[in-house]
């Protein structure tokens, strides 16, 4: 995998697969305003769960980054959860969609969408 940014500690990372796909998706929807918000909400299994969407507000405090043309959002309370943790695509045989990997992520559930 390769990835576009090397300050993995600070924020999160978008993976060059996942950058494509999410440019991909934002021209399907012919709109240029739209960037990917990623967020940390209560819930899931696990107590904790990602939420990944396109968002044209910007809210106080939201840390933004780019990657391959895409604006990423982060809002101020996911930041803590989501420091160094890496989006990717996968797209096999096997599985399709969108990956998370968090160094913060204490634990997670079977299913990847939720985490501790």
């Amino acid at each position: 995998m390769s990835v576009q940014d090397t300050t993995t500690t600070t924020g999160v990372v978008l993976s060059d697969p996942a950058a494509a796909k999410v440019k991909a998706l934002l021209d399907q929807e012919g709109r240029d305003d739209l960037r990917l918000r990623i967020a940390v909400q209560p819930g899931g299994c696990s107590g904790l769960r990602y939420q990944l969407f396109f968002d044209e507000r910007f809210l106080d405090g939201d840390q933004t980054y780019e990657f391959g043309g895409v604006e990423v959002i982060v809002d101020r309370m996911s930041g803590p959860y989501l420091g160094g943790a890496t989006i990717d695509f996968v797209d096999t045989i096997e599985k399709q969609g969108f990956t998370i990997d968090n160094p913060n992520a204490g634990s997670s559930c079977a299913c990847g969408d939720s985490f501790s």
